[in-house]
């Protein structure tokens, strides 16, 4: 099999427990660093598998690296190469297939709760689960590429998740470690202090809190997303 290729935009957003998911399953992947000055291969066609993490930067940014990744989403998706976004991620994935970006009624920072909406692609993705808690990070949100069917809401939130096919896209972040928690507090302290009167954001010692247990719970719901995702890999 082609080695999946994953896009990191941020030196602290990195693959993380999806990278622990793939060495589990033996399915190479390959890092392509944005923040480190890579730019996006001219095309997908080397690998099985386009995935893209988070990031502070907007879509809606005049970056040298984005039309370039648009496009590449574009090509995966016109190939039917299974396209997997994380916040960031989820947002480029939308504009590229025709949908929006904007800013959020409210930004959401810290652990919070989403509901899956109850059909057959949400049952798909997510078993029995029908309410876990997920890590959030974000001050925009995305509007559903055309034929995507909405995944997961939340309170402040209304597009959480959305598939298209193989493909599926996250406003929220499902690949968190306890590291990363740790490491997304210390880097982004001055922003939860000053949104700190929004309802969506949880204070640094909040979100810190039974860390493990919450990290745990969290590897257990992205286990099944990605056991899902990597069910359209294709072979060769």
């Amino acid at each position: 099999m082609k080695p999946v290729l994953i896009v990191q935009h941020a030196l602290t957003e990195g693959p993380g427990y999806l990278a622990d998911f793939l060495d589990q399953q033996a399915i190479a992947w390959q890092l392509l660093r944005i923040d480190q000055g890579d730019m996006p291969p001219a095309s997908i066609q080397s690998h099985s598998g386009l995935v893209l993490m988070g990031g502070p930067m907007s879509v809606n940014d005049d970056l040298p690296w984005i039309a370039p990744v648009l496009a590449l989403i574009r090509e995966a998706a016109m190939l039917d190469i299974p396209l997997l976004g994380h916040c960031l991620g989820g947002q480029l994935i939308s504009k590229a297939l025709g949908g929006s970006v904007a800013a959020n009624p409210v930004k959401e920072i810290g652990w919070g709760q989403v509901h899956l909406v109850d059909h057959d692609a949400g049952r798909h993705w997510f078993g029995a689960h029908q309410q876990f808690d997920v890590f959030h990070w974000h001050g925009e949100t995305f509007t559903l590429p055309a034929g995507a069917t909405l995944l997961l809401s939340s309170a402040h939130c209304p597009h959480q998740a959305y598939s298209l096919g193989k493909h599926v896209a996250f406003q929220c972040h499902i690949e968190m470690t306890a590291d990363m928690v740790r490491s997304w507090c210390e880097v982004g302290s001055e922003e939860v202090e000053a949104a700190s009167d929004s309802p969506g954001v949880q204070s640094i010692a909040a979100m810190q809190l039974d860390l493990p247990q919450r990290v745990f719970q969290l590897n257990q719901i992205a286990h099944g997303v990605y056991t899902q995702w990597i069910k359209g890999l294709p072979p060769g």
